[in-house]
């Protein structure tokens, strides 16, 4: 297995990832370098914070080619948190003073949202996300396994077959999506125990054997 790129928006903790990768099996290494990112075996697009602005970042630094790049060549490619958020195509979080939607990757078609009035956000703490049918990611781990959440948006893919597994907090959400070497988890691997480094491992697998998927 190649190594693993880990990229480098500027909204990330970053050392916990690549610790949590390393504990894996998976050789993995951080970087901004758009040729690092489209050389890589896979990628890993962690983020938090806001979906403008790491948007803006992105086109900022030129990683936004990059992984679109990754993605059009199918290179095995897992978005965390709002990694997973910007592969789609907007967000209703919107921090400028335009009326239009900030724009994503729009590599898995649908729109990210807030969790409905009412419900406390963000949604923090442990949380089941149940697979929707059988995928290489969640591979060995039972269904129901609990993972660690912290958000307030999640996605909604226009097309129902791209939601992978679905958690439950106040109504069901897309807590994993994928669509071919694209996947992407709303959770926190990295701070999930042993079902995280299952999933990354899982992860690892799909890198040495694209088939799988």
């Amino acid at each position: 297995m190649g190594k693993v790129a880990i990229v480098d928006s500027g909204c990330a903790n970053l050392s916990s990832i690549h610790k949590a990768l390393l504990r894996a099996g998976i050789t993995a290494f951080v970087t901004s370098e758009a040729k690092a990112i489209t050389g890589a075996a896979g990628v890993v697009f962690p983020g938090v914070g806001s979906f403008e602005h790491a948007a803006a970042l992105l086109k900022q630094k030129g990683l936004d080619e990059a992984l679109l790049q990754c993605a059009a060549a199918g290179k095995p490619f897992l978005g965390i948190c709002l990694g997973l958020q910007l592969l789609f195509s907007c967000s209703e979080e919107q921090s400028s003073a335009t009326n239009r939607l900030p724009s994503g990757l729009n590599v898995i078609p649908g729109k990210v949202i807030r969790f409905s009035h009412g419900l406390p956000v963000p949604h923090v703490g442990w949380n089941r996300a149940v697979p929707r049918y059988r995928h290489p990611l969640f591979e060995g781990l039972p269904d129901g396994a609990y993972f660690y959440f912290t958000h307030s948006y999640f996605v909604q893919p226009e097309n129902p077959g791209h939601i992978l597994a679905l958690a439950e907090y106040g109504h069901p959400f897309t807590a994993a999506a994928a669509r071919q070497n694209l996947m992407g988890v709303q959770f926190h691997p990295e701070k999930s125990g042993p079902a995280g480094l299952r999933l990354l491992s899982n992860f690892g697998k799909i890198i040495a054997d694209p088939d799988l998927l």
